[in-house]
């Protein structure tokens, strides 16, 4: 990234971390995306349980691997065969030590914006694992809620339903139709604001773009 760029990112970074920390989040932050799993791997306790929702972040930045070496009670959602299978692990993750995941949008007043289709992962966030950590990109801030909402709608749903290999109508187009397609993966949406559980939710901010 160039360093006059860089500079101007690191400054928008450090203005989302400080209103996170207003909303009774953790924020912390990483230059570079080499940095996370060392640094996931001094947050998470041997032994403790964990899981994660779908996310292009958690695998470019190397942290799904590190759960699956880890000394952990790994979750892992790519090992559930069949929908009946599936369902019983996203129930149970909701007694889980630890769920990490990315962020759709972080706003620069501390908010964090997500869109779902299952909802297992809007719904941890929420409520349920003891602690959450949620790995965001410089990529992923943005000024408000409209910007969230307008950036899920044009690059964050369209990529992920390429990526999953949806047939929705934003798959074709690259923004959002409002489809009743039975493959829609906007379904309900989370704003993660002030938490009445202090440090429960931990933002780690990446100083290089991840993820959608």
């Amino acid at each position: 990234m160039n360093e006059a760029v860089q500079s101007v990112m690191e400054k928008r970074i450090r203005r989302a971390m400080a209103a996170v920390q207003r909303n009774q989040m953790q924020a912390f932050y990483c230059e570079r995306a080499d940095q996370v799993p060392a640094f996931v791997k001094e947050m998470l306790p041997a032994g403790c349980s964990v899981s994660h929702g779908g996310s292009a972040t958690l695998s470019e930045c190397g942290v799904t691997d590190l759960l699956a070496q880890g000394d952990y009670r790994y979750l892992d959602r790519s090992k559930a065969n069949g929908p009946e299978e599936i369902g019983k692990l996203y129930r149970e993750v909701f007694s889980a030590d630890w769920y990490l995941t990315s962020s759709n949008a972080v706003t620069e007043d501390g908010k964090l914006y997500n869109v779902d289709g299952n909802s297992n992962r809007v719904a941890a966030i929420a409520f349920g694992p003891a602690h959450v950590l949620v790995i965001v990109g410089c990529n992923k801030i943005v000024r408000d809620l409209d910007e969230a909402m307008a950036r899920v709608q044009t690059i964050a749903a369209p990529a992920n339903t390429v990526r999953l290999n949806c047939d929705t109508p934003c798959a074709e187009s690259g923004r959002c139709q409002n489809c009743h397609s039975p493959a829609r993966i906007c379904c309900n949406a989370l704003i993660t604001a002030f938490q009445r559980d202090p440090d429960r939710v931990k933002v780690l901010f990446v100083g290089e773009p991840l993820g959608f």
